[in-house]
């Protein structure tokens, strides 16, 4: 309500003297962006000149001294008690309004303009006009109180201020978590964004973590917006940008093509070393139907910590049921190989497993046969070849049971001779150095051969003399027992294996044990121990070829055999895009089965443990 003027002494209390209006907006805070220069010029025009001439009268009459009035003082707040729910409200709707300003720097501009149309609106509620009720007074005093608790988030441009931290951020621990929050068992959102300073404690790039272990380690919450893009840091795929899938190249089958599949960009993002490991073995089965239980200690043996990336495993007088012996072998290699090709001639077996992010990068696989024994109606003497390129290195590897007897040394070199001539590979694969080939020698046509079975070379030694050398329990000096080895003599005067080597042998003879024994023939014809498996390799570049270990498996006996296996490091070059790809294709049906055998496998083992567990047997005495 207004206040007429008295004539009883009193000064009006709504008549403000010249210039109170600006001590009032130095009390209140003057602020020249939140006021418009219409709203400046309000005050002034309360003091009208009738105002002034009534003023200076009364003083008159009165005979009082002068003074200058105080502007009227900001109506007293009025303090109420808010509900749980409006504080939850306003603590929320100030936490959003903080985030929107932090998140979205396109729409601060809006958020903070409306804060400002609001301002100056409070303000003047808030500077009290005698015009309004009190019930609008005290609604105009809560207001300021809200519109006041917005300024204070921003600045007068309706941006938060930089906060600058005054410690250093605590330190990070190997799992990627800080002590403080994991006791929480979670991570803040505002956390989220402490950029990880060391990679170091990542594991390498071929794994990758999922959530639910990024969970366990404290590095991913429900609420944190950085989830996607710290998960996209631990894939092994790198993004591909736009540009890179813009620029053509029109340069088919080079090597240095951007993005080629073959090429040295794709070789060295998967083998920087430019090397991959091979597991060579051969076996003479002996034709039983009965296979070794556990084919772990012959595929994979104790003394590397780390899986090949290709095995190839050849077999001689194998078992009746092939397809068994492959399920077998991809039951022990695991989900993480495939079987990439498999062939058969009579009783000669060549599977070859490949890790299988690799099987992308091989070309087609060929294989030919050669046999030696016409007469016979099972071959059980010739040779097996499979062929393909990984990368732009040729592989050529080749089964062999040559013809038995001490004796027999010519016909075991004619066997050879036919193989080399009889192997008519490749067919559709490109030589990859075709000047360095020869049409009578299939060995020149590839980068890298290897040659492995039963080749049936003895030891020209006496029964006797061999076991006295063995029983001296040299285990790995078998020099003695190699100078009367036939193969080593034939390969130097230069009949056999031309161009090939092999490793140091330092295992005992792989042949002729007694079945289930560990003991050499005791039968009646006491056939002298010999070296008749063997792992030859070959390659057209020197030292392209590493041998890491060559030795035998004592711990399988089905047979009169020994298994002999070799581990190499093979040089690998990239290659061309022109050459016929295998399309990733592998036995998915061998696949399943295998895995499925080995998940039933490690079920029955559990059970089997908790069996004998719960049938412990208590004696009262």
């Amino acid at each position: 309500m207004a206040h007429t003027p008295s004539t009883e002494g009193k000064v009006p209390r709504n008549v403000l003297p010249k210039g109170a209006g600006r001590i009032a907006r130095q009390e209140a805070g003057d602020s020249g962006d939140l006021l418009s220069k219409h709203q400046q010029g309000i005050q002034p025009s309360f003091f009208s000149d009738a105002a002034r001439g009534h003023l200076g009268g009364l003083q008159a009459c009165a005979g009082f001294t002068s003074f200058t009035p105080k502007p009227p003082r900001k109506p007293p707040r009025l303090e109420r008690t808010s509900s749980l729910d409006e504080l939850i409200w306003q603590r929320q709707r100030l936490l959003r309004m903080s985030q929107d300003s932090l998140t979205d720097p396109s729409e601060t501009g809006s958020s903070s303009g409306s804060l400002q149309g609001e301002g100056p609106v409070g303000q003047r509620v808030a500077s009290g006009s005698s015009h309004h009720c009190d019930q609008e007074s005290l609604h105009s005093s809560e207001a300021h109180h809200t519109r006041q608790d917005k300024f204070s988030l921003s600045d007068s441009h309706g941006k938060l201020s930089k906060v600058t931290p005054t410690h250093a951020p605590p330190p990070l621990e190997i799992d990627g978590s800080f002590p403080s929050l994991r006791t929480t068992n979670r991570i803040d959102p505002d956390c989220g964004d402490y950029r990880l300073r060391s990679q170091s404690f990542f594991p390498r790039v071929g794994s990758s973590w999922s959530d639910t272990q990024l969970h366990s380690r404290g590095m991913l919450c429900d609420g944190c917006s950085l989830a996607p893009s710290l998960k996209s840091t631990l894939s092994l795929l790198t993004p591909i940008r736009v540009r890179d899938v813009r620029n053509r190249s029109y340069l088919e089958g080079s090597l240095l093509a951007s993005g080629a599949l073959l090429g040295a960009e794709e070789l060295n993002r998967y083998f920087p070393d430019r090397s991959i490991g091979i597991f060579i073995a051969t076996w003479n089965m002996q034709g039983q139907k009965e296979l070794p239980e556990v084919l772990d200690d012959f595929l994979l043996p104790p003394g590397p910590d780390f899986a090949q990336d290709m095995y190839v495993i050849g077999i001689q007088e194998g078992c009746p049921d092939r397809r068994e012996w492959e399920i077998r072998l991809q039951e022990t290699l695991g989900p993480h190989y495939v079987m990439l090709y498999a062939a058969a001639h009579g009783v000669l077996y060549t599977s070859v497993f490949l890790r299988r992010d690799l099987i992308w990068f091989c070309s087609e696989v060929e294989f030919a046969t050669v046999t030696t024994r016409i007469v016979s109606q099972i071959k059980t003497k010739g040779a097996l070849g499979v062929c393909f390129t990984f990368f732009g290195t040729s592989f050529l590897f080749i089964t062999s049971h040559f013809t038995s007897g001490d004796g027999k040394v010519y016909e075991r070199v004619l066997d050879y001779s036919k193989t080399i001539q009889g192997l008519a590979l490749p067919k559709n694969i490109p030589d990859t150095n075709p000047y360095r080939s020869s049409p009578s020698d299939v060995t020149t046509r590839f980068d890298n051969v290897f040659w492995f079975g039963d080749f049936n070379f003895r030891l020209n030694e006496d029964w006797e003399v061999v076991e006295q050398i063995l029983s001296q329990g040299l285990e790995t000096d078998m020099s003695e027992l190699l100078q009367h080895d036939q193969l080593l003599k034939e390969m130097a005067s230069g009949s056999i294996f031309k161009g090939f080597q092999e490793a140091p042998i330092l295992f005992r003879p792989s042949y002729k044990f007694d079945v289930g024994a560990d003991t050499y023939d005791t039968a009646s014809k006491q056939r002298t121990p010999s070296y008749t498996d063997r792992v030859m390799y070959r390659s057209r570049h020197k030292d392209d070829i590493h041998v890491v270990k060559y030795s035998s498996c004592l711990g399988i006996k089905t047979s009169d055999h020994r298994p002999v296996y070799g581990l190499f490091r093979v040089k690998v070059r990239p290659g061309r895009d022109n050459i016929p790809l295998a399309a990733g294709q592998f036995d998915r049906e061998l696949y399943l089965i295998g895995i499925k055998r080995r998940i039933t496998r490690e079920l029955q083992k559990k059970q089997a443990l908790k069996d004998q567990k719960s049938s412990a047997v208590c004696s009262v005495s």
